[in-house]
């Protein structure tokens, strides 16, 4: 063992070693994942989703074209042909989830059942459990990274895991009260201490990627795979066995990801993001699984990655040019998943959500701050569309992720072209006589016909999906949470909430996209994870200018186009209301009240696993030593370099698919 370092040293020995390759015993061995029909999936997404988009612009049209379409028109029909083809993706992603769900049919063998790693196989390979941190809470890091280590110290599979906290704190004060806490957690844990690891990085380059990326340069050669974990991650003890399992019996897989489920919140608004997540997300997760199969994406934690292929094949590049699409990769995990992929390795998603949990942001702001991260890092994907020998699934994932923030800046435009068209027939004289010997008048033309088709279409699309998911919920699921009449609460309030702030995050959605073409950058901090009111100050702040825009605009549509204002209605609500709804929604009082009357109550606040309620007492009780911090050892290092890869290149080694019968 060696004392705790900061820099990959005793490299002079090592440097020269490769990236260490994929271990083969010469076997051929089989995979567990079975898949059937998997080329053609795309093709029927495609045949679903095409002609839908064309149906729903061709409604469009025929609203336009009896007065002849205008250059507004034509802008409008473009960008909801665009928007269309985004919401048809989803509907029919939701459809297909739906009946798989139903039917009990697996999203990627099409059997009633997909075959499962046997619980009592032992596993033989070494695997590492890793949680990268930067500036956290102390207390909630500690306590959580101390639950999962407890989840595996009980199991019959513990000496083949090894735990790593990988610090990125910058904040001096925290990163002592790290050091002192861990002390004190190895004191705590006895001999299993031994298999328990802490490293800060002084220098932390290259931000969570250089921080996994050095873990696996010194220490990834021990390893056959690493579970990932965030700051706010737990996980139990069944689960990160089962993905070891997974790893190890599926040779030709190099990650598998779960479903992180929220828990924890208290706010109302957490509540309702954390209620709506358990409900929807099994459905939802289940028809991604189907066109996406073995080109699942990867979420940046709570899941597992074989480590070889990850170090021969996701060194992340230095994008040239300027941002949004130039500099240091921010999104990282999209990228790795799709560099694997395109190695010839598999990914998966699994869609059972047990076992797998994280928090979310506790208020509408901190939601909105996280996304503005996001929003950077996903469309600086539309800039990697291009890199040679990407699956189509991947380059959808890159697509899909960054328009689902162009998609509100999309929705804004329409509405404000569509107000600029209103506003202009409203103050102008209609021509009805367009020629010199025109017997009869053009009188203007309006298809309420196809406006109400539309709208009844449009409204389809967004809510059917919802409607479904607790349709499916209510027949199977209903026990987890609470019962049928508690469900049925939670899902009517959940969908009043969905309308209600879907305003607000359309405002900000468009800003930060729009912020990002402009050039503005933006911080990658860590985000906040405890429960906090929102104060009427902040709330306001957050909101003045939205609120004001839709006054504004509410005013102006309702003195010239009142039918106009009518429609626009339930947008310019959620823009004018939203500082208190802001402050309101961030109550932790409300959020009690709602579980008392069984709104949003979810399966771990039914049954409750051991992990949560490991994580749920440790919080009340978790104090850090006041005794001086022991500098804690490593393992020591085995460095193999991680090559940066050649985005324009195909990858070498390539991965080809292992021979399976049940193919």
């Amino acid at each position: 063992m060696s004392i705790n370092q900061n820099n990959p040293v005793n490299t002079s020995s090592n440097e020269a070693k490769a990236v260490p390759q994929v271990k083969s015993d010469g076997a051929v061995r089989q995979s567990h994942f079975i898949l059937k029909g998997e080329h053609m999936r795309l093709f029927i997404m495609a045949m679903l989703v095409i002609p839908s988009t064309a149906l729903a612009g061709w409604s469009l049209y025929e609203i336009f074209l009896p007065n002849g379409l205008t250059n507004l028109e034509i802008a409008q029909l473009g960008l909801g042909l665009t928007l269309f083809a985004w919401l048809c993706m989803a509907f029919w992603t939701g459809i297909i989830g739906f009946f798989l769900q139903l039917f009990n049919i697996d999203p990627l063998s099409l059997r009633k059942k997909q075959a499962q790693p046997s619980a009592d196989m032992p596993l033989t390979q070494k695997h590492a459990i890793v949680m990268p941190v930067y500036n956290e809470d102390t207390r909630r890091i500690m306590v959580g990274f101390e639950a999962c280590i407890r989840e595996l110290m009980e199991s019959k599979n513990s000496a083949q895991f090894d735990f790593y906290m990988l610090s990125d704190t910058r904040d001096m004060e925290k990163a002592d009260a790290e050091l002192r806490a861990f002390t004190r957690l190895k004191k705590r844990l006895g001999a299993f201490s031994n298999q328990v690891f802490y490293r800060r990085r002084e220098q932390n380059l290259h931000r969570k990627v250089g921080n996994l990326k050095e873990f696996c340069e010194r220490w990834g050669a021990n390893y056959e795979s690493m579970i990932v974990l965030d700051a706010d991650s737990v996980m139990t003890g069944e689960r990160m066995q089962d993905l070891a399992r997974r790893i190890e019996q599926n040779p030709d897989t190099a990650l598998v990801q779960t479903i992180p489920m929220p828990v924890r919140q208290n706010t109302f608004f957490g509540r309702f993001v954390q209620f709506a997540a358990h409900l929807y997300s099994p459905m939802l997760a289940t028809g991604l699984s189907f066109w996406q199969t073995d080109s699942a994406n990867y979420w940046g934690h709570n899941a597992i990655i074989r480590i070889a292929p990850f170090m021969q094949h996701c060194g992340l590049p230095t994008l040239e040019g300027r941002a949004p699409f130039g500099g240091e990769i921010l999104s990282h995990d999209f990228v790795e998943a799709a560099l694997l992929r395109r190695a010839g390795w598999q990914a998966y998603l699994l869609t059972d959500t047990t076992g797998s949990y994280e928090e979310v942001p506790s208020n509408i702001v901190d939601y909105a701050i996280r996304d503005r991260r996001w929003v950077q890092g996903n469309i600086q994907h539309l800039g990697l569309l291009n890199v040679k020998g990407l699956k189509m699934a991947n380059r959808l994932h890159f697509l899909f992720g960054a328009f689902a923030y162009i998609s509100s800046l999309i929705l804004f435009c329409m509405l404000a072209l569509g107000t600029a068209d209103a506003l202009i027939r409203a103050t102008s004289v209609p021509e009805f006589f367009v020629s010199e010997y025109q017997l009869f008048p053009s009188w203007q033309v309006a298809r309420q016909d196809m406006m109400m088709v539309t709208m009844w279409g449009t409204a389809a699309l967004l809510f059917l999906p919802k409607v479904l998911g607790i349709a499916l919920a209510l027949i199977k699921r209903r026990s987890e949470f609470g019962g049928a009449w508690s469900l049925i609460k939670g899902a009517v309030v959940e969908l009043a909430m969905a309308v209600l702030i879907a305003p607000l995050m359309m405002f900000y959605h468009s800003y930060f996209v729009i912020s990002v073409f402009v050039g503005h950058s933006v911080k990658w901090e860590a985000q906040e994870r405890e429960g906090r009111k929102v104060p009427w100050s902040v709330a306001i702040k957050h909101t003045q200018i939205m609120s004001c825009l839709a006054v504004a605009w509410g005013v102006t549509t309702f003195y010239f186009t009142p039918s106009l204002f009518m429609w626009l209605l339930p947008v310019l609500v959620g823009m004018v209301l939203a500082a208190p709804v802001i402050r309101l929604t961030s109550s932790d009082k409300l959020g009690v009240i709602m579980r008392k009357w069984g709104v949003f109550v979810i399966d771990q606040e039914v049954y409750e696993c051991k992990a949560l309620k490991r994580l749920r007492v440790a919080m009340h009780y978790f104090a850090i030593t006041q005794h001086k911090a022991e500098v804690p050892t490593l393992p020591d290092n085995v460095w193999q370099s991680m090559p940066v890869q050649a985005l324009g290149e195909k990858p070498l080694p390539m991965r080809y698919r292992l021979p399976n019968s049940a193919h």
